[in-house]
């Protein structure tokens, strides 16, 4: 019993001793808010402004409503470059603070982990100033509806606004709340969705209306939209590719090449390092705005593969390498769970924050470095005029494919890939010794769910057995720790904590991603959990006045909006994905429900597509499944991996994958077994070709 106690008391000791390690700690800051308790990064980096910041929560949400003070919402991300800056510039400054914490009770949130705040508000912010973005500031009434709201504020326009917003409140506060009315109705109308009760129709011609009306934007010569900056949108080109190569639309197919080249050689990929970066500020790919972000990445993986197996070009087998190596390397966990994302800034030379300090060279140090090879390395990067940034700094750009370099220095194809791998080892190490940029090390299940697809559409096209174990690690992760015991979804995970309920994205991506592994190794674990999260959407998400999804769950906290995302940006919209997912486990199960309420969400959407087809690229994906022939390949018998990998070797994106190496109850599979045989069967509307066990048999079947 002594022995015992003295243990306890030994305890007792150690956590007071860390008790009076933390408090050292804060009083190493001079000030210290409410975030310190939190586990996002994005958060626990204010957590010593002076600010009196809070977390998005009841509690906080009460205290405004008891006190009767206006609440400041400030929505941003980690990877945020000015989110930053106006932190330097006015969450840091005390009489900024002084405004904020006496007229407002003030809240940060992380928009990735809170992407229903970060929705709801960023629609009201577009709804009062036809535009968003971030960081995101919302100013709101005590009961959380928004009254007025912006993006990046210097310091002294920042005081003078809330300045004036608070002298309107104490003194004509009726006005706040007739505006408050006004954006709550503008809401409720925003991002709703009717039920389209006319018969749906789907043809070709309304696809190639809204292709046509598109490619006015085009820019043929840069790649892209004709403008800038210049966002990469991969779903925008993977419905493109498609549309392109099953019409035989060379000139369409000749722009996405463009567009897939100029993307790799420019600086908005990192040419050392792997990866690309969220978006170029400029027309040529070149300067991009430096954020790595796991969701991009993702799905450029799926994109260049895809376009590979058109093209057999070895530059996007080189991008899908580079950008996995860096995930594997950068972004991974060892439990198998991807990170979030990399910060745009990090400290310069002078220990001051600088956008891209970790990515970009000077000349001299170039010329120190590669010594005799530098005059080929310049060529081949553009240390000149075209490659040259700002302040003497350059970004890594190719002008010329590796055929015109060999050409121009009288070197062979060896010779230079051998040159190119001993540069990017000798940089990267270099690299690595600078300070890092910031790590969001945070999992999010949505863009995991990318990621795994990604990897997934990897090893179907390049057979890497590496990239199929990663996706099962990082699948067996999800389940493991991000799914709740009543079958839904956590949306983040750090620290050995899951929390926050799911989002719609996170169900959608996920599934996909769960649907992509199942047609990669046939083991049904994942086929049968896709089906079984969407049939928890539809008990928790499902909305049935227009049979589209809410973007939150029932069970979560009502906001100032209850919304259906449904409009594809640089992630497609969580109801298209989920109109996907629907259309294709509607096959593998034979649900007519599945089925019926894809072609519902299709045909709901469709009035919207052709004005502004970029939007809705997803949905055009999915409208070709109904006009050009959709195939259900089954694949029986021992041999059934082997024939799937041959026949994943030709690019058919019409078509679903079921397979088995023994007997299945799977609708698609039922009585098909033959155990002296693995025979293919290819369908179409329920009609079958007779089996053949040859695949290049088959492929005639899928292009005919």
């Amino acid at each position: 019993m002594k022995k015992i106690s003295y243990i306890v008391l030994l305890l007792i000791i150690s956590l007071l001793s860390c008790k009076g390690q933390n408090k050292n700690a804060m009083q190493n800051h001079k000030y210290t808010n409410d975030l310190i308790n939190e586990t996002s990064p994005y958060l626990l980096q204010h957590a010593h402004n002076p600010v009196d910041w809070k977390a998005w929560n009841d509690e906080t949400l009460e205290k405004a409503k008891a006190d009767k003070k206006l609440i400041l919402i400030s929505v941003g991300y980690s990877a945020c470059h000015w989110c930053h800056v106006m932190e330097r510039e006015s969450f840091e400054d005390s009489l900024v603070a002084d405004v904020m914490n006496k007229h407002f009770v003030n809240i940060k949130v992380d928009r990735e982990e809170r992407p229903d705040v970060d929705q709801a508000y960023m629609n009201a912010v577009q709804l009062m100033t036809g535009r968003g973005g971030w960081p995101l500031n919302v100013v709101a009434l005590p009961d959380g509806r928004p009254v007025w709201g912006g993006t990046y504020f210097p310091k002294d326009q920042w005081i003078s606004i809330l300045e004036q917003i608070t002298k309107l409140y104490s003194n004509e506060p009726d006005k706040l709340y007739q505006q408050a009315d006004n954006v709550e109705k503008g809401l409720k109308s925003l991002d709703m969705v009717e039920l389209n009760t006319d018969a749906p129709e789907f043809e070709r011609e309304f696809i190639e209306t809204a292709v046509k009306k598109w490619s006015t934007l085009f820019d043929n010569s840069l790649g892209g939209l004709n403008r800038a900056p210049k966002f990469m949108m991969p779903n925008n080109y993977h419905f493109l590719l498609r549309y392109a190569y099953q019409n035989n639309d060379q000139k369409l197919l000749d722009y996405v090449n463009t567009t897939l080249t100029k993307m790799a050689y420019g600086g908005v990929f990192d040419q050392i390092g792997g990866g690309f970066s969220r978006y170029s500020v400029d027309a040529k790919w070149h300067v991009p705005h430096f954020e790595k972000m796991l969701y991009d990445n993702g799905q450029l993986v799926s994109l260049y593969a895809d376009a590979y197996l058109i093209t057999k070009n070895e530059l996007y087998k080189d991008i899908v390498e580079e950008t996995l190596k860096y995930v594997e390397r950068d972004m991974t966990t060892d439990e198998g769970a991807f990170y979030s994302s990399l910060d745009a800034d990090s400290d310069n030379a002078e220990g001051e924050l600088e956008e891209g300090a970790f990515y970009v060279w000077n000349k001299e140090e170039l010329q120190s470095l590669l010594s005799d090879d530098f005059e080929l390395f310049s060529d081949y990067y553009n240390i000149n005029s075209y490659g040259l940034w700002e302040h003497g700094n350059y970004v890594l750009i190719r002008k010329d494919d590796d055929a015109a370099i060999i050409k121009k220095h009288n070197i062979s194809k060896e010779v230079l890939n051998k040159k190119i791998d001993s540069w990017k080892h000798m940089l990267l190490e270099v690299r690595n010794k600078r300070p890092k940029p910031r790590l969001d090390d945070k999992t999010l299940a949505s863009w995991n769910g990318l990621m795994l697809k990604g990897y997934a559409d990897a090893y179907r096209v390049f057979e890497k057995q590496e990239y199929l174990d990663i996706a099962i690690k990082n699948a067996s992760f999800i389940i493991d720790n991000m799914m709740k015991e009543d079958g839904g979804l956590y949306h983040t995970y750090k620290a050995g904590e899951s929390k926050f309920n799911g989002y719609l994205e996170d169900y959608v991506t996920v599934i996909d991603a769960f649907i992509t592994l199942y047609e990669n190794t046939l083991d049904t674990k994942w086929l049968n959990t896709a089906r079984d999260l969407t049939n928890y959407t539809f008990d928790h998400f499902f909305d049935d006045q227009s049979n589209m999804f809410f973007f939150t769950s029932n069970e979560d906290a009502s906001l100032v909006s209850r919304s259906i995302e449904y409009r594809d940006n640089v992630i497609p919209g969580s109801n298209s994905i989920m109109a996907k997912n629907l259309f294709k486990l509607g096959h593998y199960f034979d649900n007519e429900h599945f089925s019926k309420n894809a072609m519902t969400m299709l045909n709901n959407v469709k009035p919207e597509m052709q004005d502004y087809a970029s939007g809705y690229s997803n949905w055009l994906d999915l409208m070709l499944n109904y006009t050009n022939p959709y195939y259900e390949v089954a694949i029986v018998g021992a041999d059934a991996r082997q024939k799937i990998s041959e026949l994943n070797r030709t690019y058919v994106p019409n078509k679903l994958i079921a397979g088995s190496i023994s007997e299945s109850d799977m609708p698609l599979l039922l009585n098909r077994y033959n155990p002296g045989n693995t025979l293919i069967y290819v369908c179409v509307n329920k009609a079958c070709k007779l089996p053949v066990s040859e695949v290049t048999r088959a492929i005639e079947f899928l292009k005919e």
